[in-house]
Formats: structure tokens, C-alpha cells, sequence
């Protein structure tokens, strides 16, 4: 399976901040969509960087509770790894495991198009998993 059909399923909204937004305000962000990274772009189409939970939880344990009113930039990833469209689900899963990543931004054609999470791959595997199930259940009680 690919990352289109991935976000075919999912769909392609991303949340995105702009650099000058305070860790104060994405935290409201993360809070009111219920997620756990948004993608950082002035423009709403180039990925400039990435911040997450985790990036917020170890800039106030090394700087403190100041880092809130800080530019994202302060904390964010800005060495980010993206793929494409066209990639593999297998690929993804070995980029977040050595990477250690939770979110990988979609970008097709130089533009974001969308933001794949470990929720969403791992919905997937299982997805995936329960047809292969289903698929055997039915070929062993002779079902086909």
C-alpha cells in the first residue's frame, strides 16, 4: 500500500502554524485539533519544519516554563524527512522506527499535501491484517 491510499482513506487536511507562532498558541492548536505535531510553513505549502509534544516537553524540561513564550522555532525540527505520494506503507514504517519520528509530512510536487502519523499506519497494519484473517477464515471453511 501507498501513502495515497493512506490519505485517501485519511484525508489530506494538515494543521500548520507559522514560524512566528508562540509555543503558548500551539499548544491551543494541538489542543483544539486533538493532534500531536503540526507542520510548520508561512506559507501553508512548504514544510519549514515540524514541532511536536515531544519537542515541547524536552524544551521545558532543558529551559523551563519561559519556553512557552517562545517562537516555535525556538523548538521545532527543522531537518525534517517527508516522503511522497508514492511511497510505500513498508517504507514508512522503517523510516519512523530509525528516525524515531510519529509524523511525516506528505509533500508532492515541492507543496504539502498531507501529514501521515504512527495512528494512521498502524490502523493500516491492522486493517490489513484483519482482511488477511478474514481472507484465510473464509478460504479454510471454504467460503471463497
Amino acid at each position: 500500500m501507498r501513502i495515497a491510499d493512506v490519505l485517501r482513506m485519511k484525508g489530506t487536511e494538515v494543521v500548520t502554524v507559522t514560524p512566528d507562532t508562540t509555543v503558548r498558541h500551539l499548544l491551543d492548536v494541538l489542543a483544539e485539533h486533538h493532534i500531536g505535531a503540526v507542520v510548520v510553513s508561512a506559507s501553508g505549502s512548504a514544510v519549514e519544519g515540524i514541532v511536536s509534544e515531544r519537542d515541547i516537553v524536552r524544551a521545558l524540561a532543558e529551559r523551563g516554563p519561559e519556553v512557552i513564550s517562545e517562537p516555535v522555532t525556538a523548538i521545532f525540527t527543522s531537518d525534517v524527512v517527508t516522503v511522497g505520494a508514492d511511497t510505500q506503507l513498508e517504507e514508512v514504517m522503517r523510516i519512523m522506527t530509525e528516525r524515531r519520528v510519529r509524523h511525516l509530512p506528505v509533500v508532492m510536487d515541492g507543496a504539502l499535501s498531507g501529514l501521515v502519523s504512527i495512528g494512521d499506519v498502524v490502523k493500516n497494519r491492522i486493517d490489513e491484517l484483519e482482511r488477511e484473517r478474514s481472507a484465510l477464515s473464509n478460504y479454510i471453511s471454504g467460503d471463497r
